[in-house]
């Protein structure tokens, strides 16, 4: 295809149509320092959509990878990709995590929300049904980190059960994705969880009351403080995540990694989400991009920016398991004095050599489930510790922090490339594997490409 619009060309890929959801012939153009997917539909016209914009340059971040397939791909089908999804053969990674939706119901009706879940919905999936599902996934996923998603999972309540049964299948790391509401509100419930050998929790946290009642309908930043301390009380390890809209809350991310740290070591870390356009109400994307989250080099940016000296570029690195487009990442030691030192343990030093996916995925997986989990308290020092002893001692999991970002893509910044290299996969309700993205993709005018349309 020929570019919509003037610029250099870094490389081509597909798309679709945001409209009508038609598989397109892609390409990247620079314009600037803005990075636009651009494509034309026969049917619905132009579309430039800015997915990189600033620094470091697209260019510049790219980590090739070797691809690492699924371990029991499906076959494809005629329609192709992205439209025959299972796995497939031409995914090029595996399973890092997988998210079971264990309901479609919430107590909240978030203007945001990828899976247009609220009050009713859908029956939920019964217990043992449920059970089943997790016990096939290991043969699918292989090795994976397990995160228990919906709508709100803390509205069944069987989710304890469901804990069980994920452990029972061999899922060594379980998190559930949640609002919190539950949490800090009912006495002892957070450590039910714990008790059944909940890890982690994924806890919905926009910054200040003014976010929040953008983003989700009313002020909750009290009620996201007392979950915090909940789990704090049953020993469960928590992520702040925030959902991030321009204009919105895009000057909070200092002073929610500043809160964050306040409140650590419960809280284990910071995983940035800029908002797409899919789910409940998908907004219009253009050059403007008024109402669609900020690219991932903006982010960086921004965390930069905002830290008041805390943070530096070269403290995070593109991703070992996803497409480097997706997100980046940095951990961090906490000083005594309040400070972030940068770590390296994670290889995430870009090289000439092509990286096998599944090293970057067995790396990514086994961080996660330590990072995330609850901390774990140095050893006690001998009475005349020498440097290695207090070394251990400041490098115990309870010093430890992350910050990480990932970029979704919806209808209008869909790039099959990315799509291919992605590692968090939804179980949809008959066993395959669908990449996160296509899951919740959203036309225009609310059409899903999976979500609802699963068997």
């Amino acid at each position: 295809m020929s570019p919509v619009s003037s610029g250099t060309i870094l490389g081509a890929t597909e798309s679709l149509c945001p409209v009508c959801l038609s598989r397109l012939p892609a390409l990247r153009v620079l314009r600037g320092n803005t990075v636009f997917l651009e494509r034309s539909c026969p049917s619905h016209g132009a579309f430039s959509v800015p997915v990189w914009r600033g620094q470091p340059a697209m260019d510049a971040w790219r980590r090739p990878k070797r691809p690492s397939l699924p371990p029991a791909p499906r076959d494809g089908g005629k329609s192709g990709c992205p439209f025959d999804c299972g796995l497939c053969p031409d995914h090029g990674q595996h399973t890092c995590t997988a998210v079971i939706e264990v309901t479609q119901r919430c107590d909240l009706g978030c203007p945001v929300c990828f899976a247009s879940a609220g009050p009713g919905g859908p029956a939920d999936p019964p217990l043992p049904v449920l059970a089943r599902r997790l016990s096939d996934l290991k043969g699918a996923a292989g090795e994976c980190n397990l995160q228990l998603s919906g709508g709100e999972p803390t509205l069944r309540e069987d989710l304890p059960d469901i804990v069980r049964a994920a452990r029972a299948a061999d899922l060594a790391f379980v998190q559930i994705n949640t609002n919190g509401l539950r949490l800090g509100r009912e006495p002892g419930y957070a450590g039910s969880l714990a008790r059944a050998g909940l890890a982690s929790v994924f806890l919905q946290f926009d910054g200040s009351d003014a976010a929040c009642t953008a983003l989700r309908g009313r002020p909750l930043l009290n009620a996201k403080l007392a979950a915090i301390d909940a789990c704090a009380e049953a020993g469960l390890g928590v992520v702040l995540v925030p959902t991030v809209a321009r204009g919105v809350n895009d000057r909070e991310l200092g002073e929610i990694v500043r809160l964050a740290l306040s409140r650590a070591p419960v809280v284990r870390g910071v995983h940035f989400q800029p908002v797409a356009s899919f789910g409940r109400h998908p907004w219009p994307r253009g050059d403007g991009c008024a109402e669609a989250g900020p690219t991932l080099p903006e982010m960086l940016t921004g965390l930069v920016e905002q830290s008041q000296g805390m943070l530096r570029a070269g403290d995070f690195h593109p991703p070992g398991c996803e497409h480097e487009s997706c997100s980046f990442s940095g951990s961090f030691l906490r000083l005594p004095d309040g400070r972030l030192e940068a770590l390296r343990e994670q290889g995430g030093e870009c090289c000439d050599e092509p990286l096998l996916a599944s090293e970057g995925a067995a790396v990514s997986r086994s961080f996660t489930a330590r990072q995330w989990a609850a901390a774990q308290p140095a050893s006690p020092l001998p009475a005349q510790p020498d440097d290695f002893d207090l070394f251990l001692a400041r490098s115990a999991t309870a010093n430890r922090f992350s910050i990480s970002c990932m970029a979704f893509q919806d209808a209008w910044s869909l790039d099959l490339e990315r799509v291919r290299g992605c590692c968090i996969h939804v179980q949809a309700d008959d066993g395959r594997l669908i990449p996160f993205c296509l899951y919740n993709l959203t036309a225009a005018d609310g059409r899903t490409l999976y979500r609802g349309r699963c068997p």
